[in-house]
C-alpha cells in the first residue's frame, strides 16, 4: 500500500533532520548539515533493505518503491531552487560560475559519450 511508503519517507526524513541538526551542532552551525542527504540514503537503505530482510506483499513494494522514487526528484528541484535563490542574492561571481559549470557539463558530453561506443561482446 502507499501508506507504508509515506510512513517509510517519513521516518526517513525525521530521522534525517535530526541527524543532520545534531551534525550542525557538533560542529558549531547554526543550521541542519546534510540531513535531507542523509535521509535519501536511509531511504535507499531501508527500501532496498525491504526486498531481502522482510516479504511484502506487491501493493507495498509498490509504495514504498513509488515514494523511494518520488524523493529524490523532489528533493533536488527544492535544493535546486535554494541554490538559485542563494546564487542571484550573492552577486554576480556566484552566477558566473554557475553558468561556467553548467557549459562545462555540456561540453564534457560528447566526451564522456565516446567510453561508450566499444564493442560489447555477449557471452
Amino acid at each position: 500500500m502507499v501508506i507504508y511508503g509515506v510512513a517509510l519517507l517519513s521516518f526517513c526524513m525525521l530521522a534525517g533532520v535530526f541527524v543532520g541538526d545534531l551534525l550542525g551542532d557538533l560542529i558549531g552551525v547554526q543550521a541542519n548539515v546534510g540531513g535531507v542527504g542523509i535521509a535519501m540514503l536511509l531511504l535507499i537503505v531501508l527500501s532496498n533493505l525491504s526486498h531481502t530482510r522482510f516479504t511484502l506483499g506487491e501493493p507495498t513494494e509498490k509504495g514504498i518503491g513509488f515514494w523511494s522514487a518520488m524523493y529524490i526528484p523532489i528533493v533536488v528541484a527544492m535544493a535546486a531552487k535554494q541554490n538559485v535563490i542563494a546564487a542571484i542574492s550573492s552577486g554576480w561571481m556566484a552566477i558566473v560560475a554557475g553558468v561556467a559549470a553548467v557549459a562545462v557539463s555540456f561540453a564534457m558530453i560528447p566526451v564522456l559519450s565516446r567510453f561508450g561506443k566499444g564493442e560489447q561482446h555477449d557471452s
